[in-house]
């Protein structure tokens, strides 16, 4: 059964997932500005340890409500956010292999909870 505690590490995962989003535009305005202490790469990676610092007391929260065994599985998710968000964002590609991985990942999760509950 999903919880609030659940839907909470969903939560902490998208935030995640957008961190590497973000550590990817720091690289690309890296590459662009042929810096890494020019301005805009820069403000991307402090937007980047502004989010993984939320997300990290989000996870301490969760966890003071949570056994650490039960709700971390819920971070492979990030397996499967990150590339997709790559694929609409930066026009990656991946294989049906990926795909079929990704599948297999969201329904190890599912039968995770599932069986735990009962």
């Amino acid at each position: 059964m999903i919880t609030t505690i659940h839907l909470l590490a969903i939560l902490c995962v998208l935030g995640i997932a957008a961190g590497q989003i973000l550590f990817k535009y720091s690289a690309l305005a890296i590459n662009q500005a042929g810096s890494m202490f020019a301005i805009q790469p820069l403000l991307y990676l402090a937007a980047t340890m502004a989010l993984y610092g939320v997300t990290s007391i989000g996870w301490v929260l969760i966890l003071r409500h949570a056994e650490l065994g039960k709700v971390y599985p819920i971070m492979a998710l990030a397996f499967v956010f990150v590339p997709i968000a790559s694929h609409f964002l930066f026009g990656e590609r991946f294989s049906p292999g990926y795909f079929a991985g990704a599948t297999m990942i969201a329904a190890g999760i599912v039968m995770i909870f599932y069986t735990s509950a009962s």
